[in-house]
């Protein structure tokens, strides 16, 4: 399966599995370059990859800087109405992001879609 197919399902799939989702966008971490996204409403996607692929770098070169010799699972930054969530490829090649509405959607199955989606991503690379 190539890659820019992978992220079309995944997203598709992702929107089936949990309520509230906002954005969702797989970026190559290299290039920064989008290789799809979602949206609804007016968070952007690629802006939001963007500094969020800055919040990724800045934990790798933490970890680094720490001697740990680990790797980012997902990282998750909590807002008032808000979750986003950030997980990586295990050799960091690709960034998944998802914001979802809090209210609307389950932590739990979120990580769940972003934990396959790594996997699959994994797998199609």
């Amino acid at each position: 399966m190539q890659i820019k197919e992978f992220v079309d399902q995944f997203i598709s799939q992702a929107r089936e599995a949990s309520n509230g989702i906002l954005a969702i966008t797989v970026v190559d971490f290299e290039t920064g370059s989008s290789l799809g996204n979602y949206s609804e409403g007016s968070l952007d996607p690629e802006v939001a990859s963007q500094y969020n692929l800055d919040v990724v770098r800045a934990k790798l070169k933490a970890v680094d800087a720490l001697g740990l010799q680990d790797q980012i699972d997902d990282i998750l930054i909590t807002l008032t109405t808000q979750y986003h969530l950030i997980s990586c490829t295990t050799n960091n090649s690709h960034m998944i992001y998802l914001a979802a509405d809090k209210s609307k959607s389950n932590l739990a199955m979120l990580r769940s879609i972003l934990s396959k989606a790594k996997r699959g991503l994994q797998t199609a690379l």
